[in-house]
């Protein structure tokens, strides 16, 4: 009997280490790991991999020592990797917004275009995506690769940088103004073209697929359940916008029903105090792993 693990998973070392483990507990999969280790521990058997860099995984699937795995659409697009998009996964370390690579210089520089860039000097961590952004606008500009700490090599060093944000911060701190808007991305899964071609390795691929979807779009939900006297159902329905789809259960006593509803849990504040005012009994909330559609 072969006991091998049906698909070699790459996942990103770094700032979306946690957020993807904690993405993967509430999908069902349990993945443990020490601090200095890049060789995880599945509760899966049909599961092995690697903890990698965010920037190498697409090119570890691409040559087929990960079946799939998960990076940023980014990434893809700067390695030029030929992989299959399995999923898009908007999470990130500290929300779940879409990130975006922006063009910035300081706030009292004079470049207002990015044709003002010509003959100028670009820091990144994205060269590829740069110069290509570059090309499609006919400017040439030098693009320099940045290790890091991007944002402090302007004006000094480089005219300009382009550099990773999710709501602008940063940028703002360090006295930046925005140019433009290069490229959106966010945490996808990607997959092995021959991988894929496997019936037995994409059924797999695809249930971790809908797994880590149901548990994202149970982040921002909670489930209610109540009591209502069964001639006040439709009143309250009609009435709070929120109580879509409701299932309805029968209950002992005929007179009364229980609804069951999944509504957003920042609705929840509201929809409480006016589920008790329609008479309500027995409300109670409670968390959501996943939610599959």
């Amino acid at each position: 009997m072969d006991d091998k693990p049906i698909l070699m998973l790459g996942l990103p070392k770094g700032s979306l280490e946690e957020s993807t483990i904690q993405l993967f507990a509430h999908a069902g999969f349990q993945i443990t790991k020490s601090s200095r280790s890049y060789k995880p521990s599945f509760d899966d058997p049909d599961l092995d991999g690697r903890f990698v860099r965010a920037q190498e995984v697409s090119r570890y699937v691409e040559h087929g020592y990960f079946d799939c795995g998960l990076t940023g659409q980014d990434w893809v697009c700067e390695n030029n990797s030929d992989v299959l998009e399995v999923s898009s996964l908007v999470y990130s370390r500290a929300s779940n917004r879409r990130s975006r690579w922006v063009l910035a210089v300081p706030e009292d520089s004079a470049i207002r275009t990015v044709q003002d860039l010509q003959g100028k000097r670009i820091a990144t961590e994205v060269v590829n995506i740069v110069r290509n952004y570059l090309a499609d606008k006919g400017v040439e500009a030098e693009v320099e690769f940045s290790w890091g700490a991007t944002e402090v090599k302007v004006p000094d060093l480089v005219d300009a940088i382009v550099d990773l944000t999710e709501t602008g911060n940063s940028l703002r701190a360090n006295r930046l103004r925005i140019v433009d808007t290069l490229l959106y991305t966010n945490t996808v899964l990607v997959a092995n073209k021959e991988a894929w071609a496997n019936p037995v390795k994409k059924r797999k691929i695809e249930s971790i697929a809908m797994l880590l979807q149901a548990a994202l779009a149970a982040r921002s939900k909670v489930g209610l359940k109540f009591n209502i006297e069964r001639t006040k159902v439709d009143e309250v329905i009609n009435s709070l916008p929120s109580l879509r789809n409701p299932t309805v259960n029968r209950l002992a006593d005929e007179n009364w029903v229980a609804l069951d509803i999944v509504a957003d849990e920042s609705a929840v504040r509201d929809l409480i105090p006016a589920l008790k005012e329609h008479g309500a009994e027995g409300i109670v909330e409670y968390p959501l792993n996943k939610l599959v559609y």
